[in-house]
């Protein structure tokens, strides 16, 4: 039954209907009964919750991010990329819904099992690879017959943007992306079988004047082992976890153990470029550095000690004389 509570005057009305014969309680039972049964398509199963989507959704919203901090780097035009939506499908339906001809890059991510497609609008592909050659980001679309340099021009460009998804899968899984297979023709991608469940996300792009979408498979096999990582419980646990005495100990002693380099500075001196042009073997540079005053000490490239130079043995050494006040944030 319906779990709405109802008021006194509803209860009374509705009882009174009853004994009137307005309303019949045959037929009451009979559209509770049809209310009961939910029509289900086993060629659509759904096998990721609502709660899964809206992780993938933010993985997906900072991998969009992550491409247009690259593509505009590589490009140096105006980029934007969002995601549109993040929908569950079976792999035949999204074959149908991509164009006949199209850009598909299909990506094995190690230690998953099975492939990932990331298919282009031709439209898109094109305005990126004008850029790439130096034009304006104008469009066409003779996907059908792409010649080798295009090819290579295409493969390499989205082969190293696809690394980005190493950096926004990182909270889930430890990937390696690896470019396997660039095809135009979705035909001739069986990846899995028509009824297998995939995961398809959506994006929409903009390069210059020019939009289009991006679509991202990603099988259920490939996420299949990773699905508890996808929850909201996981994500809480990993952004609350704290290190433990032993993995505070163990990162003490490997700090204390690192290998930083000590300079001292003899002093510095500023020169015209001509003066350095003409400089010879056997020239003399003067530096701002008097034989008495103490030498600058450095840690890395930060000044910390005050000391002056001298000999242990048949070595040249820096004897510390005090430390530099100001060296870093904590004055030490």
């Amino acid at each position: 039954m319906s779990g709405e509570i109802l008021s006194q005057s509803e209860i009374d009305a509705l009882l009174s209907a009853l004994s009137t014969g307005e309303m019949d309680a045959e037929e009451l039972k009979k559209e509770e009964v049809e209310k009961r049964v939910k029509v289900y398509d086993f060629k659509r199963a759904l096998r990721f919750s609502k709660d899964q989507i809206r992780s993938l959704t933010r993985i997906h919203e900072n991998f969009a991010r992550l491409l247009t901090t690259y593509f505009s780097a590589q490009l140096r035009t105006y980029i934007h990329i969002a995601v549109a939506s993040v929908d569950q499908l079976p792999y035949e339906e999204f074959v149908r819904s991509i164009p006949k001809m199209t850009i598909l890059n299909v990506y094995e991510v190690p230690p998953l099992d099975g492939h990932i497609i990331l298919e282009i609008n031709p439209n898109i592909a094109y305005a990126m690879m004008d850029r790439v050659l130096g034009g304006r980001g104008e469009s066409v679309n003779k996907v059908d017959n792409l010649t080798e340099i295009e090819t290579k021009i295409m493969t390499s460009l989205f082969e190293k943007a696809f690394e980005n998804l190493q950096e926004a899968w990182a909270t889930i899984v430890d990937i390696d992306p690896i470019m396997t297979d660039f095809e135009v023709n979705p035909q001739f991608l069986q990846l899995v079988s028509p009824n297998d469940t995939v995961i398809v996300i959506s994006l929409n792009i903009q390069v210059g004047d020019t939009t289009g979408m991006i679509n991202m498979c990603i099988p259920h096999v490939v996420l299949e082992p990773i699905i508890p990582n996808l929850s909201a419980h996981y994500w809480m646990q990993t952004s609350q976890k704290e290190r433990s005495p032993e993995e505070m100990a163990m990162l003490e002693k490997r700090i204390t153990h690192s290998d930083m380099i000590v300079a001292a500075e003899l002093g510095e001196t500023s020169i015209t470029i001509h003066d350095f042009l003409q400089l010879d073997v056997g020239d003399v540079i003067e530096l701002n550095q008097l034989i008495d005053a103490p030498l600058t000490v450095k840690i890395g490239d930060v000044p910390k000690f005050y000391g002056q130079p001298g000999k242990v043995g048949k070595k040249l050494a820096i004897q510390i004389l005090d430390i530099l006040k100001g060296g870093d944030e904590d004055g030490k």
